[in-house]
């Protein structure tokens, strides 16, 4: 029998704890931090001096994700990636994850283990361990629930209330990318739930479709950031959107900020998106989400260090007008920027 005819495994085979057993079995511990990992009533960790930073992520099927386009072993590697980003965002290194999931019968072992398998691909290249998490039943699909614990030196972490005025705006990599790819995979499950036999070519979106299921955390610009001298004044990860994430830091500084359109770095792939659907590519840089980029504001007298670093954009500055939040058109004119980005219980 060929490995895509094998008989898939009810999970009611294994039990809980059975299934907790074969799904971390692959997983194993690295860091010396940790005393005691999965197998007992809690993990046990030993912090050295740093700070302990500790975040948490829910992914609901149906809402945050579509398994008609997902795959289970993307869903399991962006998941950990959410959570990560948010301890990088803080200028810290994390250190270890739990995982816990609420799952319906219509999932076999076979299918866990393909999420589990992101899971550990994740652990792997960020050299993060797994140490605990639970598992349950569930009536309406696929929940994951992930929490990140990591570490920063002591009065080293970057919050979002400290950007002042005259300090300069900057990004990482480029925006608005992952919300092209879902556009393109939303279009293409309207055709495959018309024409289930339909088989896309979607080479040319290559670069969005990853943005979109397989998003990275970006240490390296943590990491970019700390060998330049650069000191980030606040920062925050650009999980939904980047209006939202900069009204979250000039409301928590209690300043303004002009974002500078021309200034946006956007990746030629998704301004060709943006134009097949007729969309504005501007307007899916500043509120798409899901790039997990880091979006951070620096000392204006630090312009030539950032200046010179690659991937990072200068987009804008801070000003000391409270709610004055504005983007500088291309040619002339402004918008006021609102958060359009995603938000959990907008209607």
């Amino acid at each position: 029998m060929s490995e895509n005819n094998k008989k898939a495994t009810p999970l009611s085979d294994l039990g809980e704890f059975g299934l907790i057993k074969k799904l971390t079995e692959p997983f194993k511990i690295k860091s010396s931090s940790v005393v005691k990992g999965i197998g007992d009533d809690a993990a046990i960790i030993k912090p050295d001096d740093n700070e302990i930073l500790v975040t948490t992520d829910l992914l609901a099927e149906g809402v945050h994700f579509d398994l008609v386009y997902t795959p289970l072993q993307h869903l399991g590697y962006k998941a950990v990636i959410a959570n990560l980003s948010d301890i990088y965002a803080m200028g810290g290194k994390p250190m270890h994850i739990t995982v816990s999931l609420a799952v319906s019968s219509k999932f076999s072992v076979e299918a866990l283990e393909q999420l589990y398998d992101g899971i550990r691909r994740a652990c792997e290249r960020y050299n993060v361990d797994l140490i605990g998490g639970d598992t349950t039943s569930s009536l309406t699909g696929l929940i994951i629930s992930i929490t990140a614990v990591g570490e920063v030196e002591k009065g080293k972490s970057i919050l979002r209330n400290g950007a002042k005025a005259g300090d300069l705006v900057c990004v990482s990599g480029d925006l608005g990318g992952a919300y092209a790819g879902l556009q393109i995979l939303k279009r293409e499950r309207e055709v495959y739930m018309i024409n289930p036999n339909s088989q896309p070519d979607l080479s040319k979106y290559d670069y969005v479709i990853g943005r979109q299921l397989k998003p990275e955390a970006r240490r390296e610009v943590i990491d970019m950031i700390k060998q330049s001298g650069l000191t980030p004044t606040a920062m925050i990860d650009i999980s939904d959107g980047l209006s939202s994430e900069l009204l979250h830091i000039c409301k928590q500084s209690g300043c303004g900020v002009k974002i500078y359109e021309s200034k946006l770095p956007v990746d030629p792939q998704t301004e060709a998106v943006a134009t097949e659907l007729n969309m504005d590519a501007t307007m899916i840089a500043m509120n798409g989400g899901e790039d997990y980029e880091l979006l951070f504001t620096i000392p204006a007298e630090q312009v030539e260090i950032a200046g010179n670093m690659a991937g990072i954009s200068i987009i804008g500055q801070i000003t000391n007008e409270p709610e004055a939040y504005t983007l500088m058109g291309r040619v002339a004119g402004s918008t006021r920027i609102s958060a359009q980005g995603w938000e959990a219980y907008k209607k």
